[in-house]
Parts: structure tokens; C-alpha cells; sequence
């Protein structure tokens, strides 16, 4: 009984621990962790495991670092150690005496600030000695590796999967061979020696473990709080946007080419801090440091610890590191001490670390089949919902506000909020949209339909710069929008749905309608990290708009608000589609068969929405099969059909046209 009790409290306990709140979490373990980090050195016993523990720290780096790039915005960089490798030779040629350019009154300003000398020689011309100091070096090789992270990240803007992974790995492996072989600026194969070692207030950090231990606690911890920052931001966001659905991100107005450069930068400057700390310790760079293994083995730690999942990877980088460096040499000691036991002479001659990148492959290959998400996956866990949470009858009818939205009347300016003109598209023989004309106004509901294939979707994509028209012109409130790409076209107003639902599934029902509001957000990386009170204040008002958003769907999604997408029913996730669209603001919504998949009485209260909608002033163009449906709630209906419009005019006027019956009504009457 005793046992049972224990066992029930330490139940209870971990369900209390979860039902804390992320923020009063974090205020309990970080302090705890920062103590046991502090506290460590003093306990460990010999200044081996210090070491070991310091050596660790840089492979923390590099595998937070990846985790942006990897982790965040989904882009696979097999050539990571080319950031490494950048980083540690840029602290190792300034910090060292192998550049000695000739000396001229510009260094005269570092030699004031004693970052530099002159050198000379009777007899020849004066040189610099190059000793810049370890602090402001941390910074200019965060900035240099940042600046490559998007010359090598621009190249790969239009890859993703296999192809992106091949153009990385071979910016990686071009990295140590041009290490290799620059001899006046590298020293070549035999590397940089003697890198001046950190000094702070006249102290020596010299060989000890000790400094270099905290040095790299402080920069973890920074690292791991940058992390946090832009994780939970705009930027983050954005970035787990285009990791789930690029093209989706696009239409909720997230410039996949800006994060994408972003997201290679931020990786890429961490990683230049790890090179910097590395060589610093070291006192020595060679080529052979940064070869495509350690660019493995910091895939398999954020592999290991989870995609996106701070925690996870550092957790993972840590065990790796110590794999590495200590578990694998105390058990091939015990290994040989079984094989002494045994009398086996293989079992003497196994060396486990040489089986090192055998041990990543494997684990990379049982990550893959048994736990994709990682061992600590970055999805948090949600409560289950209570009876009454779960129950949501059908209502029709009910109040829907916007604090932002501004009622228009139906046909309100002469001038159309949309005007498309001899919109042309076609997909090599085949012309999915055909000499198209069509004017909106503002407040109007206008249905399209069409049989399949008759190019509803292609206009759609074409109005929302997912595809740009081969002629033709589109204009919203008389200013050009054809061509311009999606991002740009969100935020001058107008937003869509998908007929296949494209949401971000592994992030949470709010996170999704955050992601709509980007286009009406403006925190950048610094606003991010630093959270200022105007970006807190700003992050404040979305959640605020989000939480209006999902009061018009009620019981349907609010419960389910912190709950990932990919949990929930088809129709909430229609519904969650629907709302993230709200969130971007639109002067002019395109749903395309929102009512796809709901039963008859979810369909009469999605219309009911719709109409609430177009009373409060949001333009809507919508796509749906169920015609009675469109008839219903249409102001216009507009027919294509292959690509051609063949009517426009009142539901009823079109109802009764010869062309519609025949295209599209009368196809379905013999199908049936």
C-alpha cells in the first residue's frame, strides 16, 4: 500500500508539474539548472570531466545553432561545420600571428585600442601582428559567419528536401578544402597555431578547464535564451510556417525568401560563436576539425533531441558530446576487461570510438522508423476535453464581431474593390483560364462554380500570386496585384482558404491564427530577442485578435486552442483554416469549398458565418459545389467552365442559362 501510495503521489506530482504554466515552469527550473551548472566544476572531481564538460558545450552550440535552421524553418543543412570551420579560423587568423599584411597609418586606430602592433624589421618592410581581443572577435565572427550563412543560404532559396541537402554538403565540404589549401591566410593542412587565449581584466583564461567551462556555460545559456525569444515571436512563427507548409506561409503573407536567408544567418552566427570558443580553447585550427562527421554528428543531436524542441537538443548535444569524449572510452575499457574475463582477444581489441560515425547512422536510422519527433519533441502536451467542451450542437445565427472590420454596404463604390481583365493562364496545351473578365465590389458575395477542371482553383491561385498569369491584368482597388508574390497580396488585403486544407499541422490552433496575423505584425530578430515593450504590447493585441477570431466559432474551437492541428476533426479544421484567414484582415476573402466534408447542418451554420461576414464589410469570393448552398447566400454567380467564363448574373438568372445546364448541371444529371 505503501508503495501504491508513492507511486500515486508521484503521480499527482507530475500532473500538478504539467498543469503549471510554461512561464511559471521556466521560473523554477532556470535557476535550478544554473545552479547545478554552477555548482558542477566543484563536484566533479578531476578537471578531466570539467574539460570534457566544456568540450561539450561547443557541440551545445553548434546543435542550437542547427536547430534554427534544421528545427525552425525545416531546411536540411548537411554542411554545417562550414560555419564551424568559418568562425573558428576567423578568431584563429586574427588572434594569431599568421596574416601579417604590410602596416599603413589605417591600423594606427587598432593599434590604439591594442588590438594590433607593428612589427619591424631592420631592413624590411613594417608589418602587423595581428592580436585582436577574444570579446569584440565574438561578435565580428557571429556577423562574418552570418553574412556567409546567406551567400550560401541564397543559392538553395528554391530547393527543399534532397536537393537542399546536396547544395549544403557541398558548401561544407568546400569550406575545409579551401582551408586546406589557402596557405598564406590558413597555414594549410598543418592549421593555425598558437591563437592567443581570452584574457578578462587582466586574467588569463591560459589551459585551465575551469574558465573556459563557465565561459561556455554563459554562452549556452545566452544561446539557449535567444532560442527561446525567437521561437515564441513573429520571427518563430514564420519560420515553423515555412517548415510546415511554405506555400500556406506564403498566403498568410510570410516572405519565405527574407526567413529563409534569416533563418541560414542566425544558424550560421552561433555557429561561428562555437568555431570562436573551440579555437580559443584549443589555441590551434586545422582543417581536419570541420569535416563532414561533425556536420553528421550535430544532425544527430537535433535529430536525436527533437526538431525545434530547445530542450530536447540540448540535452541530446550533451549526451553526444559525452558519448563521444568519455562514454565510449569507459566502455571499451569495460569491454576489455569483459574480454580479459572471457579470454576473447576480440573483445581486447575493440575500440568503440572508432565506431563513432557507425553509432551516429544507427541512431539516426532508429530515430527515423521508431521516434521521428525525438526522444523530447517539441509538441506540448494538452489536457483533455471535459463533456462539455467536446459538446457543440450546430447554432445558426449567432452574433459575429471584428473590432477591426468596417461595415459596406453590398455593390458599395462605383469603382470594384477586384477587377480582373482578360486574365490568361496555360499549362502547355491546356488553358485553365481563358481571356477571364471580372469585376467585385466591395461588400459583395460572388460564388464561382464550375465542373472539376474548369480552372476555379487556377483563378484563385492566380489572384493570390501563387501562380503568375501569362496575361491579363488584376487590380485591387485599382493598384496592380497580378505578379506581385503572395506574401505582398496578403497584405494589401486579401486572404484565401485551400480546397485541400493547408494548415500548419504541427503547431497549435492559436499559433496557426498568429501566423494569419504576421502581415499585420512588425517585430524583427532584435524586437524578438530583446521583447521590448512595444513588441510585448504588439504580441498582446494578436493573441487579443486571435481570441476574437475564435469567439465567432465558440465552443467548436476555443477549447481547443492550445491543441495541434493535426488532432483535430476535419470540419474544426476547415473552421481553424477559415479563422486563420480572418486573422490576416482581409479587404477581400476567397474561400475555396469551405464546406467540404461537413454534414448538412455544419454547412447552414458555416453560410450563416459567411453571410455575418459580408456584413461586416469583408468582400468574399467563394468556390462550392453544394449549389443550393450557392444559390442561397450569392449576391452574383460566376460559371466556368474550361477555363472560360460562361455566365454571370443573379443566382436565379443563372440557374435557368442553357450554357450552365449544359456544362455543369446537365453533366452532373447524366453522371448521376
Amino acid at each position: 500500500m505503501r508503495a501504491l501510495a508513492e507511486r500515486l503521489g508521484g503521480r499527482v506530482g507530475l500532473h500538478r508539474w504539467r498543469g503549471l504554466p510554461v512561464a511559471r515552469r521556466r521560473q523554477i527550473l532556470t535557476p535550478v539548472l544554473i545552479g547545478i551548472g554552477l555548482v558542477f566544476p566543484f563536484a566533479a572531481g578531476n578537471a578531466g570531466n570539467v574539460d570534457a564538460a566544456a568540450n561539450a558545450f561547443t557541440y551545445v552550440l553548434l546543435a542550437l545553432g542547427l536547430n534554427i535552421v534544421v528545427g525552425f524553418a525545416g531546411l536540411l543543412d548537411l554542411g554545417y561545420a562550414a560555419f564551424f570551420a568559418i568562425g573558428a579560423y576567423g578568431y584563429g587568423i586574427a588572434a594569431s600571428g599568421q596574416l601579417k599584411p604590410g602596416w599603413s597609418s589605417l591600423w594606427a586606430p587598432l593599434e590604439w585600442a591594442g588590438q594590433v602592433s607593428r612589427l619591424a624589421v631592420p631592413g624590411q618592410p613594417e608589418t602587423v601582428q595581428f592580436h585582436f581581443s577574444f570579446w569584440p572577435m565574438l561578435a565580428v565572427t557571429a556577423i562574418i559567419c552570418a553574412i556567409f550563412g546567406m551567400l550560401f543560404g541564397a543559392p538553395t532559396l528554391r530547393l527543399r528536401g534532397d536537393y537542399l541537402a546536396i547544395v549544403t554538403l557541398g558548401f561544407g565540404e568546400i569550406v575545409p578544402v579551401v582551408a586546406r589549401n589557402w596557405d598564406e591566410l590558413t597555414n594549410g593542412a598543418q592549421g593555425l597555431g598558437g591563437i592567443h587565449t581570452p584574457k578578462l581584466f587582466g586574467f588569463d583564461f591560459g589551459f585551465s578547464p575551469y574558465p573556459y567551462y563557465f565561459l561556455g556555460l554563459g554562452l549556452v545559456a545566452v544561446a539557449v535564451w535567444i532560442s527561446i525569444r525567437l521561437q515564441e515571436s513573429r520571427v518563430g512563427r514564420a519560420w515553423m510556417a515555412i517548415r510546415e507548409d511554405e506555400l500556406a506561409a506564403g498566403a498568410m503573407g510570410v516572405n519565405h525568401v527574407h526567413y529563409k536567408l534569416l533563418a541560414f544567418a542566425m544558424g550560421a552566427a552561433v555557429g561561428g560563436l562555437a568555431g570562436t570558443f573551440y579555437v580559443a580553447k584549443l589555441t590551434t585550427a586545422t582543417p581536419d576539425m570541420f569535416t563532414f562527421p561533425v556536420s553528421v554528428m550535430v544532425l544527430v543531436m537535433v535529430v536525436l533531441g527533437g526538431l525545434g524542441s530547445i530542450r530536447g537538443v540540448v540535452l541530446a548535444a550533451l549526451f553526444v558530446a559525452l558519448l563521444q569524449s568519455v562514454i565510449l572510452q569507459d566502455l571499451t575499457e569495460y569491454v576489455h576487461a569483459l574480454g580479459r574475463l572471457v579470454g576473447s582477444p576480440f573483445l581486447q581489441r575493440v575500440e568503440l570510438i572508432t565506431s563513432l560515425e557507425l553509432i551516429f547512422g544507427l541512431i539516426l536510422v532508429l530515430m527515423m522508423i521508431f521516434r521521428r519527433e525525438g526522444l523530447w519533441p517539441a509538441v506540448r502536451r494538452v489536457s483533455a476535453l471535459t463533456r462539455e467542451q467536446q459538446a457543440a450542437a450546430p447554432a445558426r445565427g449567432a452574433a459575429v464581431r471584428l473590432s477591426w472590420a468596417r461595415p459596406e454596404p453590398a455593390g458599395g463604390p462605383a469603382r470594384p474593390l477586384l477587377l480582373i481583365e482578360g486574365l490568361t493562364k496555360r499549362f502547355g496545351g491546356v488553358s485553365a483560364a481563358a481571356d477571364i473578365t471580372l469585376g467585385v465590389r466591395a461588400g459583395e458575395l460572388v460564388s464561382v462554380i464550375g465542373p472539376n477542371g474548369s480552372g476555379k482553383t487556377t483563378l484563385f491561385n492566380l489572384i493570390t500570386g501563387l501562380m503568375r498569369p501569362d496575361g491579363g491584368s488584376i487590380r485591387l482597388e485599382g493598384q496592380m496585384i497580378g505578379g506581385l508574390p503572395s506574401h505582398e497580396i496578403v497584405a494589401r488585403g486579401v486572404a484565401r482558404t485551400f480546397q485541400n486544407i493547408r494548415l500548419f499541422n504541427n503547431l497549435s490552433v492559436l499559433e496557426n491564427l498568429l501566423v494569419g496575423e504576421h502581415a499585420r505584425l512588425e517585430a524583427g530578430v532584435l524586437g524578438a530577442i530583446l521583447r521590448l515593450p512595444r513588441v510585448r504590447a504588439e504580441e498582446r493585441r494578436a493573441v487579443v485578435s486571435a481570441l476574437e477570431v475564435l469567439e465567432i466559432f465558440g465552443n467548436r474551437l476555443l477549447p481547443r486552442l492550445d491543441h495541434p492541428v493535426y488532432g483535430l476533426s476535419y470540419a474544426n479544421r476547415r473552421r481553424t483554416e477559415i479563422a486563420r484567414a480572418i486573422m490576416t484582415r482581409p479587404k477581400l476573402l476567397l474561400l475555396d469549398e469551405p464546406a467540404a466534408g461537413m454534414n448538412p447542418a455544419e454547412t447552414l451554420e458555416l453560410m450563416d458565418l459567411i453571410k455575418a461576414l459580408r456584413g461586416l464589410g469583408i468582400t468574399i469570393i467563394l468556390i462550392e459545389h453544394k449549389l443550393d448552398v450557392v444559390m442561397d447566400v450569392s449576391d452574383r454567380v460566376v460559371v466556368l467552365d474550361h477555363g472560360v467564363k460562361i455566365a454571370e448574373g443573379a443566382p436565379a438568372q443563372v440557374r435557368s442559362d442553357e450554357r450552365v445546364i449544359e456544362a455543369y448541371l446537365g453533366r452532373r444529371r447524366r453522371a448521376a
